[in-house]
């Protein structure tokens, strides 16, 4: 692979042509469990591209659950089809839903293009005041409405979710296609009362208490490129918190 210079029509980022070669030698067996890839710069020289697609390549392994997280020291392999740690913490709805054999889907209420508020600013470290999209969309279960999804993306972002249909079943699936990565988030999880949209679109009673789970991603080089507010119907998801050496962040539905 050569990274310059690179045709301007290709559709595929070159980190991702690197992630699924390694991919494919991890699945193949090439890289055992608990064996080390090779160093970044070795690598680097291998596939002839910078480090820093390098290291984007392993973040998108590391959200596949395929190598440990830890930045600075050589990669260790977990086991080409693992399901816990990382990527069980940062499973998109979307592919949440499909692991459980339902059918994801819903429709885009809202875009708004919009200057941050003291809150989006913080979480998405920029300045107060600076262009952001504010994304409002109804996501369903084979149909059943079950969540209010509130998303607040930065400008460059947002202005890709922009150009997406309304009917876009997963947002995180069409921007990795533009080199745009979730890679880490931090979650915390309370419960808010259904304001009048909530109760509208999940057809619930206003001031109904609702699962809200608030995050913020961030890409391989620790930006942020969301903050959203999900709020979930009570009684159709839980989450589960498994301790490890990596700790992992997992949703259900509730019986």
């Amino acid at each position: 692979m050569n990274e310059a210079p690179r045709d301007a029509a290709r559709r595929t980022p070159l980190y991702l042509e690197v992630a699924a070669d390694l991919r494919a030698a991890i699945t193949a067996g090439e890289y055992d469990t608990g064996a080390r890839l090779p160093a970044e710069d070795e690598l680097a020289r291998r596939y002839a591209v910078s480090r820093g697609t390098v290291r984007q390549a392993l973040a998108a392994l590391r959200t596949d659950g395929l190598i440990t997280s830890r930045r600075g020291t050589r990669r260790v392999v977990l086991g080409g089809h693992r399901e816990d740690g990382a990527v069980a913490e940062l499973r998109s709805f979307t592919r949440w839903a499909r692991s459980l054999g339902e059918e994801p889907g819903g429709r885009t209420v809202a875009v708004d293009r919009a200057a941050a508020d003291p809150e989006e600013a913080g979480q998405l470290r920029i300045e107060p005041g600076a262009v952001v999209y504010r994304v409002r969309r109804l996501r369903t279960l084979s149909g059943a409405p079950v969540m209010v999804e509130r998303t607040t993306y930065p400008e460059a972002v947002g202005a890709l979710v922009a150009a997406m249909p309304l009917d876009t079943v997963s947002y995180s699936e069409e921007l990795a296609s533009h080199g745009v990565l979730f890679t880490d988030a931090h979650h915390t999880i309370d419960l808010v009362p259904a304001d009048p949209d909530d109760a509208e679109l999940l057809g619930c009673r206003a001031g109904e208490a609702l699962l809200r789970e608030r995050r913020r991603s961030t890409d391989p080089a620790g930006a942020p490129v969301e903050w959203s507010q999900d709020r979930y119907l009570p009684g159709t998801v839980a989450f589960t918190v498994h301790s490890t050496a990596a700790s992992a962040l997992g949703r259900r539905l509730r019986p």
